[in-house]
């Protein structure tokens, strides 16, 4: 595994972005990409593409940019995506259920191991086992689990995310409209649906 680098977590951000891109051009067998041209690609200016792959050395040929291949695994390298991530998901209601069957997860990397629920309800269409929410701490133990997607109830969020930081959870995507407090070493990711529909409405005329 490659050594952790403390950098800003936006730029850990915008490498998934110029991730999708290298992939992009990978699947049009494209050999090389100027910097000018992948940051447009990401939306990006070029000194802040030059500025986040410069945390993890020196890339790309003066006069020819940079080999898609070689930047492509770099990135796959320190995002982790060199091997399939287990994550387990918390909370299977109707957003979780259609979280579960999404199926570009396994594509960027990751794999839903399980899924917990106070009230479990078999699925036959999943492949993917859904537990009582009591035996979570000793799944991800077992299962060395450090990532979560979190899906319950605001009232409930804070307790469930209380458990699996102890049992060991250390990345959170949090689709739970609260805000969640976690210890330093623990990052959540927050998505509330209904705020990002909120300011998108202010670009409505």
């Amino acid at each position: 595994m490659p050594t952790k680098i403390d950098i800003p977590r936006k730029s850990i951000y915008r490498l998934s972005i110029y991730q999708r891109c290298l992939s992009k051009l990978r699947e049009n067998d494209v050999d090389t990409v100027s910097s000018e041209a992948l940051a447009k690609a990401a939306g990006v200016k070029s000194t802040q593409l030059r500025k986040d792959l410069a945390y993890f050395g020196q890339f790309g040929t003066r006069g020819l940019g940079y080999n898609v291949d070689v930047l492509s695994k770099t990135i796959s390298d320190v995002l982790g995506h060199n091997r399939l991530q287990p994550v387990i998901l918390v909370g299977v209601g109707n957003l979780g259920s259609a979280l579960l069957r999404y199926g570009g997860f396994r594509k960027e990397g990751f794999e839903v191991v399980a899924a917990f629920d106070l009230a479990p309800r078999r699925q036959a269409e999943l492949n993917i086992p859904i537990l009582p929410i009591v035996e979570m701490k000793d799944f991800i133990g077992q299962h060395q689990v450090k990532m979560a997607i979190l899906t319950v109830p605001a009232s409930s969020a804070q307790n469930v995310t209380n458990q699996m930081v102890e049992a060991g959870i250390q990345a959170v995507l949090n689709f739970s409209p609260t805000v969640l407090d976690v210890p330093d070493h623990v990052v959540v990711n927050s998505v509330d649906l209904a705020v990002e529909l909120e300011n998108l409405s202010y670009f409505i005329r």
